[in-house]
């Protein structure tokens, strides 16, 4: 086998932060074991338990959490680099890293109490999905909650969820002037009923299943208003990060397809300097055609790093006021990071021929994984049609 001449072949000196030095550190400290278990996670459709137990003790899971409810309270910049190396080593880790972050987001929107109870007091995860499928029926108190959710990312090691529903009164939804008001309600996993039904293409070991619930009560301070998502949330000493949830949440999925093709590009690398093709007499990376797309795949990867770095830096330095051009920006910039990274990765796919389609070989994994990621609606490409009609003066809207 040839050895590269010399790492890295391109420049690329950005310094890193101590935080973020810190950090990369914990993860190439726990990588044994994420790598060690990723075909059994996969088998398993949900992560192992000493890799959950490896995140967990070294913070990942609370990295995004206000300090004052457990958490680490990293920058933007520190955990978007942290889901890019996990992804690098199984996408599905760092996926479900990614909606914990998400998730955890709403512990600033919580009552303190209650940001405390599930974050602080609890090491499991809290995730869950915040499409409104539900119904949340207005009761003293609270809410009756029932419904059915689905792609509960990591539910194999929560503590609780959280499940998005449409309020009503009298079982007629709730009336606002933008439409029916939602509420995401957190309830313990011990009330819900886990359907199995992640079977997938890719992301397999995120254990992404379906959940129900008929008729319990769920506390109106277990709850978050769903109109109050789109805005920073209230200042108050406890409050982590000023950035609405939803300028926020892109940043786990966009980091991970990111890190997925980072780690494809290495993969394909070390498969090109070692792999003789049939009737050739030369390596893989010997030829002109795949030299030069390869330096396409890798100049598509570095541009949505750059384009992803930008917009965790105008969110960070404009999250409390940026409003409309700063969701436009990030929602733009998480699609096209999609867009460029999947490309890249169908490129070394094809590449590689026949060595890329057995199951086990990194690059088939990267290829399902990163096809999966993208269908989230976070990284979709409806977000570049509706910033479009915004940058042209209509509304910036989630969805036509």
């Amino acid at each position: 086998m040839k050895e590269p001449s010399h790492h890295p072949a391109l420049i690329d000196e950005v310094p890193l932060s101590r935080e973020a030095d810190q950090w990369l550190q914990k993860v190439a400290e726990i990588a044994p074991v994420i790598e060690g278990h990723r075909d059994e996670s996969e088998r398993l459709r949900h992560s192992a338990q000493p890799v959950f137990e490896a995140l967990r003790d070294a913070g990942i899971h609370r990295m995004l959490v206000s300090r004052e409810f457990g958490g680490s309270q990293v920058t933007l910049d520190t955990g978007s680099r942290v889901l890019q190396a996990l992804a690098a080593i199984d996408p599905s880790v760092a996926w479900q890293m990614g909606v914990q972050g998400a998730i955890g987001r709403l512990s600033d929107y919580l009552p303190e109490a209650t940001a405390h109870k599930l974050f602080s007091d609890s090491s499991g995860l809290v995730v869950g999905s915040v499409n409104p499928t539900g119904r949340a029926e207005a009761v003293p108190g609270g809410f009756k909650l029932s419904g059915t959710w689905a792609f509960a990312s990591g539910s194999a090691h929560a503590d609780w969820l959280v499940c998005a529903a449409v309020v009503t009164d009298g079982g007629k939804p709730r009336m606002t002037p933008a439409g029916p008001e939602t509420r995401q309600a957190f309830v313990p996993k011990s009330e819900v009923r886990m359907l199995d039904t992640w079977n997938s293409l890719g992301l397999r070991g995120t254990g992404s299943d379906h959940y129900e619930i008929d008729e319990i009560f769920v506390p109106e301070d277990h709850t978050v208003q769903g109109a109050a998502m789109f805005l920073p949330p209230p200042e108050r000493p406890a409050r982590g990060y000023a950035i609405s949830y939803y300028d926020f949440g892109l940043f786990g999925s966009a980091s991970t397809v990111l890190g997925t093709a980072a780690g494809a590009l290495t993969a394909f690398k070390d498969l090109a300097r070692a792999k003789v093709a049939a009737a050739s007499s030369k390596t893989l990376d010997a030829g002109h055609v795949v030299q030069e797309r390869v330096a396409r795949a890798e100049i598509l990867v570095r541009s949505a790093r750059l384009m992803l770095a930008d917009a965790a830096w105008h969110a960070t330095e404009h999250g409390q006021k940026g409003g409309d051009p700063l969701s436009a920006l990030v929602r733009l910039s998480a699609a096209t990071v999609a867009e460029n990274t999947t490309a890249a990765v169908d490129v070394l796919f094809k590449l590689a021929g026949t060595s890329s389609v057995y199951a086990g070989n990194l690059l088939e994994r990267y290829f399902r994984d990163i096809h999966s990621a993208a269908k989230h609606i976070t990284l979709s490409h409806t977000n570049i049609e509706m910033v479009g009609q915004y940058l042209l003066g209509g509304e910036l809207r989630m969805r036509r």
